[in-house]
């Protein structure tokens, strides 16, 4: 009978990560900061899209077209990539409190802002969003604080600062940017909330729970209020909107997806930088509507610098 040989084993040690696992952990998460940033070009071009939108129709009209889109969008990819499979009950409960928060409360504030303060401005105070986000992420996930982290994510809210002083020069009443700050707020919360839920549940069925959530209670709420004309929705606006849909919850998946592989400390402030690409969108398509002046491009510079203190130098 042979013996198991009892010499030294060849190959790593028990525990030890070799050379291939290593390099697909630094691949994955090379990915992290890219689905980010792509989420933040995504979700501009719908904040643009929404924007144009609300010229013909209320926020509430928008916002309900955007979660059937979603809703029906994300099962239909829940199905082609295999069904929901084995739930979470906490995943779930999880995911049920992020649509509530996130994208009830924080998605249907950010339109109203969008129809209140215009895209840009709305699109800038969204960078607060990161510092809730950083902040709950150290506090309830143990999640380390770096210096780059804390640098760029300052950098970002004095860019946004100058937005929103920017802001003022063209019209828009300070009161009005509550509107945008509580939205931020919310979507920062959420964050945190769906980085925990990704424990016990994937990316794709998680999302999909979320933005159902939001589609129910939205939908009892103008049921319940008698305000159902607002699910009615025809012509330009309604393409629109189905466009706006698509992208904005393309772009909340792309996040999701980017939390499940990343921390909340570097997704959060990437996907936020979207304002830099609203500048530049509100030129081309938004001319006449939107007004930019010093501050805000200054701001958004800002923005931009606070972004490569992040991916660069973390």
């Amino acid at each position: 009978m042979l013996r198991p040989h009892r010499g030294v084993v060849k190959g790593p040690a028990a525990g030890t990560p070799t050379p291939a696992t290593l390099l697909c952990c630094r691949i994955v998460s090379g990915w992290v900061p890219a689905l980010a940033l792509l989420s933040a070009l995504i979700l501009a071009i719908a904040t643009i899209l929404i924007r144009q939108g609300l010229r013909d129709h209320g926020p509430y009209t928008g916002y309900w077209v955007n979660l059937v889109v979603g809703t029906v969008g994300l099962w239909l990819l829940v199905a082609v990539t295999g069904g929901p499979g084995p739930l979470s009950a906490a995943g779930v409960g999880y995911f049920v409190l992020a649509g509530l928060i996130g994208t009830v409360a924080g998605r249907l504030l950010r339109f109203f802002a969008i129809d209140a303060v215009g895209a840009s401005i709305t699109a800038a105070l969204g960078n607060l969003s990161p510092l809730v986000s950083a902040g709950l992420a150290i506090l309830l996930l143990g999640e380390r604080v770096t210096l780059p982290l804390v640098a760029g994510t300052l950098v970002i809210v004095a860019g946004t600062t100058l937005l929103s002083v920017g802001g003022r020069r063209v019209g828009v009443r300070p009161a009005r940017l509550v509107l945008p700050l509580m939205s931020a707020v919310c979507l920062g919360v959420v964050a945190v909330i769906r980085k925990t839920a990704l424990a016990d549940i994937g990316p794709v069925v998680g999302f999909a729970v979320n933005v159902t959530t939001a589609l129910v209670a939205f939908s009892a709420f103008l049921l319940a209020s008698g305000q159902c004309r607002a699910m009615v929705c025809r012509g330009r606006s309604l393409i629109l909107f189905i466009a706006a849909g698509v992208a904005e919850n393309l772009g909340v998946l792309l996040i999701v997806v980017a939390l499940s592989i990343g921390t909340v400390s570097v997704v959060a402030p990437l996907a936020n930088v979207s304002p830099i690409f609203v500048v530049g969108l509100s030129l081309i398509f938004l001319r006449g509507i939107e007004i930019l002046n010093g501050r805000i491009v200054l701001g958004t510079g800002l923005t931009v610098l606070g972004a490569v203190l992040i991916t660069a130098l973390r």
